[in-house]
């Protein structure tokens, strides 16, 4: 049955929402993003007439297609080539979802979006729509075919294994600018001591490559060897400029809340760099260099207003 234009507008009310719940679901916009139209697709079938509360009706629909895409994900991620690591989203990006409170802010977090990849789809579904979207357990009791009780016992498990692997600080935009550019001084300085008096003790560096640009399989673990390895890869060399298709920029920015390191060639992101920061210093530094999961980053940016780079013909 064809749509009307009442039914195509109410649909893309929700869009927005529907984006923001499957990223945080899924780790990827991409993903998300076909989710969300094979909602639309559903929603097109359905008899509208008998679809008492839309947007209850499109939430279960895309929640489940969601969590059905994280049982199958699971399966892929086994066989993915290094690690594996949420696709960022830069500051202003619509899909980022609610940011009024501290709860939705850190339910979008890098650190957070690593840490959902410990839970069970369950146990994700029901932390993001509580946490990030305040749905009430009764609801999320029916759209997960759950009860109430359950879907309590599901957050409280589900909070305390993100607690358990967090210790972030919360900062805003001209505090994160700062983490960058002093972050980016001690990256260029040629010296490690710089890099590891910024660092936490157990400070680790992350790289996800998709097997499509090199990154090390293995995590680098404390605050030297990670010094070591950031002052070596911010190091000007021809391999490097070759490698990534010519002489970049460096800006400071934020992705997914967090300060994070751009890096730009000829208006194409080759790089997010985000750095997780606590009250001891920066205790993770999570790159993503897969260019699938910049695509979205490189589209936004050329919108977006980033100004000047703090480096110019970097590496």
């Amino acid at each position: 049955m064809a749509l009307t234009m009442n039914d195509l507008d109410r649909f893309e009310a929700s869009r927005p929402r529907l984006e923001a719940i499957a990223y945080r679901l899924l780790g990827s916009a991409g993903e998300a993003e076909d989710a969300v139209q094979e909602t639309f697709l559903r929603w097109q079938a359905a008899d509208l007439d008998h679809i008492e509360v839309p947007e209850a009706w499109l939430t279960k629909v895309l929640t489940n297609l969601c969590l059905n895409q994280l049982s199958s994900a699971r399966a892929r991620r086994e066989t993915y080539v290094g690690q594996w690591l949420p696709e960022p989203l830069l500051a202003g990006d619509p899909m980022l979802g609610p940011a009024d409170t501290a709860e939705q802010r850190e339910s979008v977090s890098y650190a957070v979006l690593v840490l959902l990849e410990r839970l069970s789809p369950n146990e994700r579904a029901v932390y993001v729509l509580r946490e990030a979207f305040d749905y009430p357990h009764r609801e999320i009791a029916e759209i997960l075919g759950i009860t109430e009780a359950a879907s309590q016992q599901i957050l409280h498990r589900a909070k305390k294994h993100v607690a358990d692997g967090r210790a972030r600080t919360e900062i805003d935009e001209a505090a994160a600018r700062r983490v960058v550019e002093e972050f980016l001084a001690a990256a260029t300085s040629g010296r490690t001591e710089p890099l590891v008096q910024l660092l936490t003790q157990d400070a680790i560096s992350i790289g996800d490559g998709g097997g499509k640009v090199p990154a090390r399989a293995k995590a680098f673990e404390g605050a030297l060897a990670v010094a070591t390895f950031l002052r070596g890869l911010f190091k000007p060399g021809k391999a490097k400029r070759a490698l990534i298709g010519g002489s970049p920029d460096v800006y400071a920015t934020t992705a997914n809340g967090e300060p994070a390191v751009v890096v730009v060639v000829d208006g194409r992101i080759v790089g997010v760099m985000c750095l997780e920061v606590t009250a001891e210093g920066i205790t993770a530094v999570r790159s993503q260099v897969n260019p699938d999961k910049l695509e979205r980053a490189t589209r936004h940016w050329a919108s977006a207003d980033h100004g000047a780079p703090l480096l110019h013909g970097a590496f």
